[in-house]
């Protein structure tokens, strides 16, 4: 796994993009404005492309 954090946008629960990096483990983030703490993680890539 990468050492790196990927920065997230905004937050997955209000939409806000007020975060700051979290001390509750590698990868979290907590929103200022609905006060969540959660975790951004990449689970790997499909096997084959989806065609849509």
């Amino acid at each position: 796994m990468s050492d790196t954090r990927s920065t997230p946008l905004y937050c997955p629960y209000c939409g806000e993009e007020e975060l700051w990096p979290s001390e509750a483990g590698h990868g979290g983030w907590e929103c200022h404005a609905c006060a969540r703490v959660f975790t951004v993680r990449l689970h790997g890539l499909l096997a084959k492309a989806v065609l849509r």
